[in-house]
């Protein structure tokens, strides 16, 4: 089947760094506990069909596809040729976990930011946070806007047709506001003031959960939903955040509401893996 076939078959070694950093961010993710509703190690938060055994089938699949889109993009192929790479990683990635979407939106977000890192070490550049974002959006933002996101077909998609709502693509072409303004600044303040990690990635989850208009939210409670989880993130952040000495027992909390309402802040854990990238290639 073609579609099995390996996506690059002798990556650079520039380009198996920046997969290396974007699978490691992935892992990261999902290895995280407490994230409201969502996979981790130590449970499937919402979801039924899928468990950390998935996400990980899920990631030894697209090992490949950011090795070779980082190369694609450090060629400064189109937009149209990590379009194609994109699609191929899907496929892979539908066929390793029995037709789950474990990270339809990983593989375009992150896809882009590997691309824009393999562009900008190519010129003899530094990948940060801010040169990564421009990066896209100067080279291929153009494109993305004329072809929209990967998938139309996706529950995220159909929630922006429905609702009216920023989704993955939005995100991009106005040159990643949430990772930027949002997550970063939260990752940093955290692991500078408590030297912690995990309590770092936290914060930075639920920050992003209390702005972000999150689609996979959307699919699955609608405005509804939305707001809860944006209220609740908020409400932790108020309190405390993870510097609380009960933040923990907050963040089990709302994770176990939202297993209950069957919501899941996918969008969010996206930029979270987003921002663990960026802060691997910046360090």
């Amino acid at each position: 089947m073609s579609h099995l076939l390996p996506l690059r078959r002798a990556p650079t070694a520039q380009g198996r760094t920046i997969a290396r950093a974007a699978v490691r961010a992935l892992h990261t993710e999902v290895a995280l506990y407490p994230k409201p509703g969502l996979v981790s190690l130590i449970d499937s938060g919402a979801h039924h069909d899928m468990d950390a055994t998935t996400f990980l089938r899920s990631l030894f699949s697209l090992r490949h596809y950011f090795a070779a889109i980082a190369d694609l993009g450090a060629a400064g192929h189109p937009f149209a040729s990590l379009q194609w790479l994109g699609m191929r990683a899907e496929q892979r990635m539908l066929t390793a976990t029995g037709g789950i979407n474990t990270h339809r939106g990983a593989i375009f977000c992150l896809g882009l930011l590997a691309a824009a890192a393999g562009w900008r070490l190519a010129h003899g550049q530094r990948p940060d946070r801010a040169t990564l974002a421009r990066t896209v959006v100067e080279v291929w933002g153009e494109a993305i806007a004329e072809a929209g996101s990967l998938s139309r077909t996706s529950n995220g998609s159909r929630a922006v047709r429905r609702y009216g709502a920023r989704g993955a693509r939005e995100e991009v072409l106005e040159g990643f506001p949430t990772l930027i303004t949002v997550a970063l600044p939260a990752l940093d303040e955290v692991q500078t003031g408590l030297g912690c990690a995990r309590r770092a990635r936290v914060q930075a989850l639920f920050a992003v959960m209390a702005e972000l208009e999150d689609t996979n939210l959307l699919h699955r409670g609608g405005p509804d939903g939305l707001a809860f989880v944006q209220r609740e993130a908020r409400l932790f952040l108020e309190r405390g955040g993870v510097h609380a000495p009960d933040w923990m027992e907050r963040a089990v909390a709302l994770h176990r509401a939202c297993i209950q309402r069957h919501l899941s802040p996918g969008g969010a854990a996206d930029v979270l893996a987003a921002a663990c990238f960026v802060k691997d290639l910046e360090e």
